[in-house]
């Protein structure tokens, strides 16, 4: 009987440390901060932990960072974190953490960047877009009618969809005319194509045997390529002293093959909006734009990926609507549920303001597209647009009087309803912050008309 006393005693033991493991140890250190921390001079960022334990941290450079108003040193200091951590900026720079339980076992390591404060002007402008791809992407296959029947070359030899055709025996491609003009200029008989293409970020290369068409008397191979792309979105915000921009806060894919188009050049222009197609549930509708080359809005595009595009300016001219004026970015843990306004245009080239709800907040610990939920609540937008349509991707989001995101995607069931990006992930990508000296939004260097 003593023995299984004892064994029923041990037995309730280790489920009684499971429990006070489970309640005590601070499990949320992990999931509550992040790998990589962003606040800005001078303000404060709380973190839960909601543990009775406590832990030490230590620092490997001083004058950057306090931790619950006491200095971060290279000399370990015990932490409560009963209470939230406030971690508060006292100087520019980057520290890394490192957080031991008991001083001893690991438990944490993460680096906090004190950032300035940065202000950017909103945008809402409605812009034209022209991408020209990096060699040329393949779209799909066709049948080439031969003398052994019909057949498709390219994709016998094993050239696939979203395939990007970089060079045809070894001549660099510029334009998808270019594949034509090297296939017609040589016969076909055992003399075989060498294609050097880009799979998955990979180079591969591929030999195909053009085949004689009955029906053009010309070589073919059975591809369908592109090399360029346009269409109609929204800016997101500028910087007027280093003339970068931030637009769209998603990547740009090819409408066949979904896959993102690297970038050789592009542009953006002003884009006057003459019709909208109102969004309804299983349908997401869309802007229609007039692309108008002028001197209201020129720049470049030198970056396409999951964040957006991103280029710079070489003339902003701001039509009528709302009044730009600089407005500081805020960091994803100064976005919060409740009222927001986003600016876009849906007639014409006048911004507009328009109410609507970020009814969730997503807390990401690496750079993503789909940052919170928002609700369109204006009557006037859903009157026009019925929700989020396509050409208001871009259009950024302002809450407590900080630009705070863009509006990404749509929900095809809920058309007032869609995903934000949280504007710090945009900014980072637009290289506005690898600039030096002061970002103040002063003196104008070039052609921007408030």
């Amino acid at each position: 009987m003593k023995s299984r006393y004892s064994r029923t005693k041990l037995v309730l033991g280790f489920f009684g440390l499971l429990l006070l493991l489970a309640t005590a140890f601070p499990w949320r250190i992990w999931v509550n901060l992040q790998n990589d921390l962003r606040i800005l001079e001078g303000e404060k960022h709380y973190v839960n932990i909601a543990s009775p334990l406590s832990v030490h941290v230590k620092g490997d450079q001083e004058g950057v960072l306090s931790l619950n108003g006491s200095p971060v040193s290279s000399e370990a200091s015990k932490l409560s974190l009963r209470s939230p951590i406030s971690f508060s900026g006292q100087g520019l720079g980057s520290v890394n953490l490192e957080f031991r339980l008991f001083g001893v076992i690991p438990l944490r390591q993460l680096t906090v960047n004190v950032l300035p404060e940065q202000k950017l002007i909103p945008g809402g402008h409605s812009i034209g877009i022209k991408l020209h791809s990096d060699g040329v992407l393949v779209v799909g296959h066709h049948l080439v009618n031969g003398e052994n029947g019909s057949t498709s070359p390219a994709n016998e030899a094993g050239i696939e969809k979203g395939d990007v055709i970089l060079a045809i025996d070894g001549t660099k491609l510029e334009d998808a005319n270019q594949v034509a003009e090297i296939i017609a200029r040589r016969g076909t008989a055992g003399n075989p194509f060498q294609f050097t293409i880009k799979r998955d970020g990979q180079k591969v290369e591929k030999e195909v045997d053009a085949v004689l068409c009955r029906d053009t008397g010309r070589p073919r191979i059975g591809l369908y390529v592109r090399d360029s792309a346009a269409g109609v979105g929204t800016l997101t915000f500028y910087c007027p002293q280093t003339k970068r921009y931030g637009a769209l806060g998603h990547v740009i894919t090819d409408v066949d093959t979904n896959q993102p188009i690297e970038v050789k050049d592009g542009r953006i222009v002003n884009a006057n909006i003459v019709d909208i197609k109102q969004a309804r549930r299983g349908y997401p509708g869309e802007k229609t734009g007039i692309f108008q080359e002028s001197k209201d809005i020129a720049g470049n595009i030198t970056k396409n990926n999951t964040f957006g595009i991103f280029g710079s300016f070489t003339s902003l001219n701001n039509p009528s609507g709302v009044e730009h004026q600089p407005l500081p970015m805020a960091l994803m843990s100064q976005v919060e549920t409740g009222p927001a306004e986003i600016l876009t245009v849906v007639e014409g080239q006048e911004i507009e303001r328009f109410d609507i709800e970020i009814q969730r907040v997503y807390t990401q610990s690496r750079p993503g597209d789909k940052g919170m939920v928002i609700r369109i609540t204006d009557e006037r937008l859903l009157d026009a647009t019925g929700g989020i349509v396509q050409g208001m991707s871009g259009s950024p989001i302002i809450q407590n009087g900080r630009l705070v995101g863009a509006v990404t995607h749509v929900f095809v069931n809920d058309p007032t309803r869609g995903y934000g990006i949280f504007i710090e992930w945009m900014v980072m990508e637009s290289g506005i912050l690898d600039e030096q000296g002061d970002l103040s939004t002063t003196a104008l260097d070039f052609e921007i008309a408030m």
